[in-house]
C-alpha cells in the first residue's frame, strides 16, 4: 500500500478511538450514532459495496464537503460541526473492513 493510503487507514483508526471515546458520554452518545450512519448511508451511495481502500482513500480526501452535508441533514445536536471529524474517520474506518482488498 502507498503512503497516502496508509496515512488515510492511520486517521480512520486514530478517528474512530476518539469516537469510541466519546461516544461513552451518554449524552452524546445517540447523536453521534446518528451522525455516524449519515456518513455511512452517503458512503455507500458513493461507493456501493464493491470498492478497494485505495478507492475508499481517495473518496476521503475529498469527503469534507459531502460528509459535511450528510451530518447537517440528520444531526440532532447544534454541536455536530465540533465532531465531523471523529464522526467522518470512524466511518471510513468501519466501512473499510468491506472493501475487497481488506486487510487489518
Amino acid at each position: 500500500m502507498t503512503a497516502d493510503v496508509e496515512s488515510a487507514r492511520r486517521d480512520w483508526e486514530d478517528g474512530y478511538h476518539r469516537f469510541q471515546d466519546a461516544a461513552r458520554d451518554p449524552a452524546r452518545e445517540d447523536g453521534l450514532h446518528v451522525e455516524l450512519e449519515a456518513v455511512t448511508d452517503a458512503l455507500r451511495k458513493r461507493l456501493g459495496s464493491t470498492f478497494t481502500i485505495r478507492e475508499l482513500a481517495t473518496e476521503y480526501r475529498q469527503a469534507d464537503a459531502w460528509t459535511r452535508a450528510a451530518v447537517a441533514e440528520r444531526a440532532v445536536a447544534r454541536t455536530w460541526p465540533a465532531t465531523l471529524s471523529i464522526v467522518e474517520s470512524a466511518a471510513f474506518y468501519l466501512y473499510s473492513r468491506g472493501a475487497l482488498d481488506y486487510e487489518p
